[in-house]
């Protein structure tokens, strides 16, 4: 048998932060706009996003799936095909663990990604890691990706 290793390698990262003082209707608008100009230029073929966690804030898990809406919207406007995870799948595919620490999952995409330095902010190297779940998902003859 023979296992070929996958080489990842991240082209763009980051996070867009609308400004906080903006009403939040153009927070939305600016994300979507930020995100359709990202996919406009690297034109994927699919786009993956973390599944929404829903712990205590009703209000922030609304805001969250408001933004959430944004992109995948934005995604699909180009046809795009779209593919959610769990925090628990993504951090399993590139620590091991389901439960590991935001920083462990920052050094493991460091290193996945062959990065001079960890990507910052927190949210950036979820998103890193949530890419990389669906490369090794997509690339597996036992799938756990789940379209939306």
């Amino acid at each position: 048998m023979v296992v070929s290793q996958i080489n990842y390698r991240a082209i763009d990262y980051g996070c867009v932060r609308p400004p906080t003082k903006a009403k939040l209707s153009d927070r939305y608008l600016i994300l979507f706009n930020a995100i359709e100009e990202l996919l406009s230029k690297y034109q994927p073929h699919a786009l993956s996003v973390e599944t929404q966690y829903v712990e205590k804030n009703v209000q922030s898990a609304l805001k969250l799936g408001m933004a959430r809406g944004a992109v995948i919207i934005a995604a699909k406007r180009q046809g795009i095909s779209v593919f959610e995870y769990a925090p628990t799948k993504a951090k399993l595919a590139v620590v091991g663990n389901g439960r590991a620490s935001k920083k462990q999952v920052q050094g493991m995409v460091k290193l996945l990604l062959q990065l001079q330095e960890l990507p910052t902010p927190e949210d950036a190297a979820d998103a890193l890691a949530i890419a990389v779940c669906h490369g090794q998902s997509y690339n597996s003859a036992i799938t756990c990706q789940h379209e939306i």
